[in-house]
């Protein structure tokens, strides 16, 4: 037909996954797509896509995501395949592995930091559990 465009089948790109304000989690987190946390995680967080936390998101464990934006607090190890983004609100105690990271002016980590292409999600790579702390 005239002025008709053959249009190729719409691709998901996964699922978004949204934990509100005021929500707290107590347990291991894993997703298959992308995360946006801005409520309190107290255990480990795992996704094969994109993990955003914002700036009133808080977790109390261990991150492991294909590509990660922190603007709120991490009490853990953060290991991310692709691109970490430390925005400047974010504050991340423990230690990072990543390929590539950018830090905002007033972001802030305290840990080792280990970067590259050598990263990789592989099980012998796990990083080992955060202690839970009571504030």
């Amino acid at each position: 037909m005239l002025g008709k465009k053959d249009k190729a089948p719409h691709q998901p790109t996964g699922v978004l996954n949204v934990l509100g304000e005021g929500t707290i989690i107590e347990g291991n987190l894993s997703s298959s797509g992308d995360l946006r946390i801005d409520g309190e995680v107290q255990g480990n967080v795992n996704t094969k896509g994109k993990c955003v936390l914002g700036t009133s998101g808080k977790i109390v464990g261990n991150i492991q995501a294909k590509s990660c934006d922190v603007s709120g607090k991490v009490e853990g190890n953060v290991q991310v395949l692709d691109l970490l983004i430390v925005k400047s609100s974010a504050k991340i105690h423990g230690d990072i592995k990543t390929s590539k990271i950018v830090v905002e002016n007033g972001g802030e980590f305290n840990g080792s930091c280990v970067m590259g292409n050598a990263v990789a999600m592989s099980s012998d790579s796990k990083v080992p559990n955060a202690k839970a702390s009571t504030a």
